[in-house]
């Protein structure tokens, strides 16, 4: 198969590119490509990564469509809830349709482009899930894109101060509970739980630092600093990597001579049982001296309903 110089068929290409490439229609059935959409091909050797399929998507979208939403957001290094369909956004007046793309008509928000795919800005994608997210999940996306470099909660907040999309009064109030250094989505949401609940806000990724050279020695997620109380979401691979448990277990055992105590709050903490992990916090505060709390604002269960496990 003699191919044209400057031809890649690991990106996908269209019928036409195919056939001036030198690739015949006989050749394009077979077993060394695949058919992505309506003449749209791929090598079957490629990767079958989110940017390719928004690649194949667009060689046959309308112009000026850009990739958009959810699939915008993971392409940006975002955590939304899994989704099947590419999202694209089409100019007002257009048509679209193909089979596992979902598409959204309107004007054009800011864009850039990302691996070679045009796609809504971090700070547009932002706003444009207040549609669809809830509060929770729109601000674990935001630390995410924070965390991954994409972004700022200045950013987000004059980003989400200007919109005039949909629900955009959750988009300000999403961005303004955005935060840096935030580590995973199980700790965002964790943080989140505090809040919604009316206990004050933690300090998230605190470090402690030798009193007299200021070397780094250990870091929180969560603290209540003056008080000196932790808290810690641990994830299954704690537990499954011995060695990493080990460190941990060391590292708490000095904590313990320095008299921080530690709430230490797994999986089950936040989808099982958030209520008992709300009470463990308030306890370890009035340990510390803090007033109990008399009831919990109410707004948390809408988030973290929580299982019965009585």
């Amino acid at each position: 198969m003699d191919v044209v110089s400057g031809f890649d068929p690991l990106l996908p290409f269209t019928r036409a590119e195919a056939l001036e490439a030198g690739i015949t229609p006989w050749q394009l059935r077979g077993a060394r490509f695949v058919h992505l959409h309506r003449n749209v091909y791929v090598s079957r050797r490629a990767p079958r990564t989110l940017a390719l399929r928004a690649k194949a998507v667009l060689k046959v979208a309308p112009p000026g469509t850009v990739v958009a939403r959810d699939s915008a957001a993971l392409l940006w290094g975002g955590s939304v809830p899994p989704v099947s369909e590419i999202h694209v956004r089409i100019p007002a007046g257009e048509t679209f349709r193909v089979a596992g793309v979902r598409t959204h008509e309107g004007p054009i928000p800011a864009c850039r482009v990302w691996r070679g795919v045009p796609v809504t800005s971090p700070d547009s994608t932002f706003c444009d899930l207040a549609e669809t997210l809830d509060l929770v999940q729109l601000v674990v996306l935001g630390d995410r894109l924070v965390r991954r470099g994409r972004t700022t909660p200045a950013r987000l907040m004059s980003s989400a101060d200007e919109w005039t999309g949909p629900r955009a009064e959750l988009a300000r109030r999403a961005s303004t509970l955005v935060r840096e250094g935030v580590d995973s989505p199980p700790e965002s949401r964790l943080r989140l739980l505090v809040v919604l609940a009316g206990l004050p806000e933690p300090t998230v990724n605190y470090i402690i630092r030798d009193p007299r050279t200021g070397e780094w020695q250990r870091r929180f997620e969560l603290a209540y600093e003056a008080m000196r109380i932790a808290i810690e979401y641990e994830g299954r691979q704690h537990r499954d990597e011995e060695e990493i448990w080990a460190v941990d277990i060391d590292r708490r055992e000095d904590l313990d001579r320095r008299s921080w105590r530690v709430v230490q709050v797994i999986s089950s903490g936040l989808f099982d049982n958030p209520l008992r992990t709300l009470q463990r916090i308030d306890q370890a505060r009035v340990d510390r001296g803090a007033a109990p709390t008399r009831f919990f604002v109410e707004e948390w269960r809408r988030y973290f309903p929580g299982r019965d496990v009585a």
